[in-house]
């Protein structure tokens, strides 16, 4: 079964626009967790506009699943996920103002960067994963630099899937096939929501882990947060021989 992390990082946008504590972060994970999500996501961004850094130090002490920490390799970030050791870290390419994360790396251009970076992390016993679209050679490209995994950027099926499903399912189909020959862990992330879920993971092979945020904590507005995580999963379950 693939296993579905939940990005929490809309909870925090929503306590961030009011001050204050309501909702609670920590709690909300806690609760993802308790409701049978396997794993915890969070981006911090330079500005904090969602979640803080000290929301990744608090939650570091509760999250009992797989803690993912997302974003771009300043030294400021890797500062703090040196110090709060998570399961995995998601390497992006993020600008510091940007609004979600639209592009994968380039790694031939980067190459470098992410080899430095990886071995940093790995030297902390960390996972490593580096965000990436389908292109083959950037795959490819992204063994070298000594990732564990990649994290397939998923917007591309997501625009395409209500028109052409299968086209829209094509190039991920084939780029995952690249990244297990390359011996390459494979996530994948962005814009999957209950549409769209369970065709992609019955579709493409070799998938071990979806992080999903915006999409999910949109449902749970309307179908509340524990049977969210459930729909989400039984999109999962059963999708693989």
């Amino acid at each position: 079964m693939v296993r579905l992390s939940v990005n929490i990082n809309k909870i925090a946008t929503i306590r961030n626009a009011r001050g204050g504590n309501i909702p609670d972060v920590i709690k909300a994970a806690v609760d993802c967790e308790r409701f049978g999500a396997q794993g915890i996501t969070v981006h911090p961004r330079p500005d904090e506009r969602h979640i803080r850094y000290k929301d990744v130090i608090d939650l570091k002490q509760v999250v009992t699943t797989e803690f993912n920490i997302e974003g771009y390799p300043s030294r400021k970030f890797l500062d703090l996920v040196i110090r709060v050791k998570p399961d995995q870290v998601t390497l992006v390419p993020d600008p510091p103002d940007a609004i979600t994360s639209s592009a994968g790396w380039n790694t031939v251009k980067h190459r470098e960067l992410l080899l430095d970076v990886t071995s940093e992390l790995k030297s902390h016993g960390i996972r490593t994963s580096v965000f990436i679209e389908t292109d083959p050679e950037m795959i490819m490209r992204a063994a070298d630099t000594g990732t564990d995994r990649v994290e397939l950027y998923t917007e591309p099926y997501a625009a395409l899937f209500p028109a052409d499903q299968a086209g829209a399912v094509a190039p991920f189909v084939r780029a995952a096939e690249v990244a297990n020959e390359a011996g390459l862990g494979i996530n994948a992330g962005h814009d999957l929501n209950l549409d769209n879920l369970r065709y992609f993971v019955k579709e493409v092979p070799h998938i071990m882990e979806v992080s999903i945020g915006h999409a999910l904590i949109s449902d749970a507005l309307y179908f509340g947060l524990q049977n969210t995580i459930q729909l989400y999963l039984r999109c999962l379950d059963g999708t693989k021989d």
